[in-house]
C-alpha cells in the first residue's frame, strides 16, 4: 500500500483552500449593500421618504371650494389634505327641504369617499343626484384648486425664507390660513363670507356668496367691497351695515363672525 507523499498532500490541501475562498467570494455580492442598492432593493424607501416629507410640508391643511350654484341650491366642498393627498372630504353645504334632504343624504357620503378614492374631481355622477353630483365636482375641483396654489405659494414662501438670515417671510406664510364661514340666509339670497387670517389678523375678506339678481346684482356689487374693506380694517365682525343693503350687511355680518369663529376668534 502506498503513501501519499508529503508534498502531493500540501498541494490538495491548498487547492482546497483556494476553492473555498473563491466560494466565498462568489456569494458576496448578493449580501453586498452597494448591489442591492443597484438593484432596487434598498433605494425605493429612502427615495419615498424624503419626497414625501416635503409634499407633506407644502400641501397640508384644509381648504374650502367655492360654493357651487345647482338647480335645489349650493354645493360646497371642504377638503383635508395632508402630504399632498385627499385624506377627507366633506359637503359644508348641500341641497336640503323635502326630497333634496334625502337625495343629500344618500349622494353625498358616496360623492365624499369618491373624492377620496379618485384623489381629483373626474369622479362619477351619483345615480339620481344629478344635479347635486354636478355642484360637488364643481367645487371640488375649485377646492383643489385653491390647495394646489397653495402648496406651490407655502414652497416659493420657504424657499425664499431659507436664503434669508431671519426668516420671517417663511414662517408668516406658514401662519396664514383660509376660513369659511357659513352661508346666512337672507331675504334676497344667500351671503357667504370667506377670510384670510395670518398672525391673528384678518388679511382679506371677500364674500363667496351674495345675493344676485335684478336689483340685488348692483345692491351687492356696491356693498361687499365695502364690506370687505370695514372687515380688514376692524380685524372683528363688529362693521357698520352699508346703506341700502341691510339684509346683505346683516347676512355678511353673521357669516363673517363665523368664519372668526372658527378660526379661532
Amino acid at each position: 500500500m502506498r503513501k501519499s507523499h508529503p508534498i502531493r498532500r500540501v498541494v490538495l490541501a491548498g487547492a482546497a483552500t483556494v476553492s473555498g475562498i473563491v466560494l466565498l467570494l462568489s456569494l458576496k455580492p448578493a449580501t453586498d449593500p452597494a448591489s442591492a442598492q443597484a438593484a432596487g432593493g434598498a433605494a425605493p424607501p429612502v427615495a419615498a421618504q424624503s419626497p414625501q416629507g416635503g409634499a407633506q410640508a407644502a400641501g397640508s391643511g384644509t381648504v374650502t371650494g367655492d360654493a357651487a350654484q345647482t338647480q335645489y341650491g349650493a354645493v360646497q366642498v371642504r377638503l383635508t389634505v395632508s402630504g399632498g393627498k385627499i385624506t377627507q372630504a366633506e359637503a359644508v353645504q348641500a341641497p336640503k327641504g323635502g326630497q333634496s334632504t334625502n337625495i343629500t343624504a344618500n349622494a353625498v357620503p358616496k360623492l365624499n369617499q369618491a373624492a377620496v378614492a379618485a384623489q381629483s374631481a373626474d369622479i362619477d355622477a351619483v345615480s339620481g343626484a344629478t344635479y347635486t353630483s354636478n355642484g360637488y365636482k364643481e367645487s371640488l375641483q375649485s377646492a383643489i384648486d385653491k390647495a394646489k396654489a397653495s402648496a406651490g405659494s407655502s414652497q416659493g414662501s420657504g424657499s425664499q425664507g431659507s436664503g434669508q438670515d431671519s426668516g420671517s417671510q417663511g414662517s408668516g406664510a406658514a401662519q396664514a390660513s383660509t376660513v369659511t364661514g357659513k352661508a346666512v340666509q337672507t331675504q334676497y339670497g344667500p351671503v357667504q363670507v370667506r377670510i384670510t387670517v395670518s398672525g391673528g389678523k384678518i388679511t382679506k375678506a371677500e364674500a363667496v356668496q351674495a345675493p344676485s339678481g335684478g336689483q340685488s346684482t348692483n345692491i351687492t356689487a356696491n356693498a361687499v367691497p365695502k364690506l370687505n374693506q370695514a372687515a380688514v380694517a376692524a380685524g372683528n365682525a363688529d362693521i357698520d351695515a352699508v346703506s341700502g343693503a341691510t339684509y346683505t350687511s346683516a347676512g355678511y355680518t353673521e357669516s363673517l363672525q363665523s368664519a372668526l369663529d372658527q378660526a379661532g376668534g
